[in-house]
């Protein structure tokens, strides 16, 4: 069945760019939306306080993309915290907004918002309204980017083709069952941020398809394509699977600077990401402890429950 929703999330050529990418989106268009006055023209809506959004209007096959699925696709791009501002621009035309066309989206509207408010101590600036008006903006900024593929775009439309994890079905053994299943310097490693030896590891030089999980968890955290031989001795990685899978803390530990990669649902050491990667594949290095990771190779990941993430390494 084709639904259709509408997406506020800073330019609109941007937005529209990424969404026609992901699977399951079947139409799209750039317009304005939920202002004060009728047919506004794109000047008006930058310098006349119309109230208008520039928004996305989206219509997707719920039997391919559902739409909790296509709001992970939309926190993905945005910076769900900033009031009036997403990239460089700023003005309250590029506010966040998600705008329903029917009270039954609802629910999983709120679900979504209430997950990224989990995430963050400032409150989510996201507007949930149900669409009140939508006015089609001009042709020249219909499809924009394809138009002009080096046109401005303020996010990154490769996180189009990243698969969707979801974290919250992996959960951490509790410490005691660690320490029983766990040998002592994978323990070490992933609660006390030791470092194992150098090419005396596990998967320094396996190249064998597959995915590597959080060892603690089983989270899926890196695939084996995105796996390089960068001579360092520890497993290089050019990103994870998806971007919300690790995050970063400052680490001075050695007494300079260097940032430490941890899992986000585990919250274990994984390494440490350097910038000092293949240009070619992004230019970054991450840099992670065999022992932080559990690896499954390809034939076995269906009866591991990793089956939905076949196509991102069978290639």
């Amino acid at each position: 069945m084709i639904n259709r929703i509408y997406l506020a999330g800073g330019c609109f050529w941007g937005v529209e760019g990424y969404f026609k990418r992901i699977k399951g989106v079947v139409d799209t268009s750039c317009g304005y939306a939920n202002g004060n006055t009728q047919n506004p023209s794109y000047e008006e809506v930058c310098r006349h306080n119309t109230g208008h959004a520039e928004t996305v209007l989206i219509d997707y096959d719920d039997s391919v993309l559902s739409l909790e699925d296509l709001l992970i696709y939309y926190f993905r791009i945005i910076d769900p915290v900033s009031v009036n501002k997403q990239g460089n621009d700023v003005g309250t035309q590029y506010r966040t907004g998600i705008y329903y066309t029917d009270e039954a989206q609802l629910p999983t509207i709120n679900e979504a918002i209430e997950r990224e408010q989990r995430k963050s101590n400032e409150k989510i600036a996201v507007e949930v309204l149900p669409i009140e008006n939508f006015y089609t903006a001009e042709e020249y900024h219909q499809d924009y980017l394809d138009k002009n593929p080096n046109g401005y775009c303020h996010i990154n439309l490769a996180w189009a083709n990243e698969p969707i994890v979801r974290s919250e079905e992996y959960k951490k053994d509790d410490d005691e069952v660690l320490k029983n299943r766990l040998s002592a310097l994978q323990y070490d490693v992933t609660m006390n941020a030791a470092t194992e030896r150098p090419f005396d590891n596990e998967f320094n030089s396996n190249f064998e398809k597959g995915i590597y999980v959080d060892i603690t968890s089983g989270e899926p955290l890196f695939f084996s394509t995105d796996k390089f031989e960068s001579g360092c001795g520890w497993p290089s990685f050019s990103k994870p699977i998806q971007k919300d899978l690790v995050h970063y803390k400052e680490d001075l530990s050695l007494g300079r600077r260097r940032i430490e990669v941890r899992s986000s649902n585990a919250d274990i050491h994984l390494g440490h990401v350097f910038n000092d990667g293949p240009s070619e594949l992004g230019g970054l290095r991450y840099c992670i402890n065999s022992a932080a990771l559990r690896f499954i190779p390809l034939d076995k990941m269906e009866e591991e429950g990793y089956g939905y993430l076949i196509e991102y390494v069978s290639k």
